[in-house]
């Protein structure tokens, strides 16, 4: 059962990203270029977003354990860290300079787009270089 709903969820996720346009490059990007032809559009869709993720969190914030029984694993840091900071800021770059971020990055692969495939390619590379950096450091 577990498998399903990850599934279905999977699937109204690249569905939502698929329709806000968010697998778009190009619509990401008129998004982000707040300085020149700005396309707000996506700003309505990451509003949604907020809403309703903010109403889940609201709902299930007292709970111990998903609706399907999974335990749930709330965040425990509190501050913002360098680490944090630098991620996020290589996370914007990346999303600026390639119009993907993960999810759609993996929506729009998954439909053949070429740039995508790209992306995916060069962000499992760099979760690969990450790991073997974190690796490194703990010996």
């Amino acid at each position: 059962m577990v498998m399903l709903i990850a599934f279905a969820s999977g699937l109204v996720f690249g569905l939502g990203l698929i329709v806000s346009g968010m697998a778009n490059p190009a619509k990401v990007l008129g998004f982000l270029d707040i300085a020149g032809s700005w396309d707000p559009s996506l700003a309505f869709v990451m509003g949604g977003a907020v809403v309703v993720t903010a109403l889940g969190f609201a709902l299930l914030r007292r709970r111990r354990v998903s609706l399907s029984g999974e335990p749930l694993h709330w965040p425990t840091a509190t501050r913002v860290d360098p680490r944090l900071a630098l991620g996020s800021l290589a996370f914007g770059a990346g999303w600026g300079l390639a119009g993907f971020c993960p999810g759609p990055a993996l929506v729009a692969a998954a439909a053949g787009v070429p740039q995508a495939l790209i992306f995916v390619a060069a962000m499992i590379a760099g979760m690969a270089i990450y790991s073997a950096i974190e690796a490194y450091r703990r010996r």
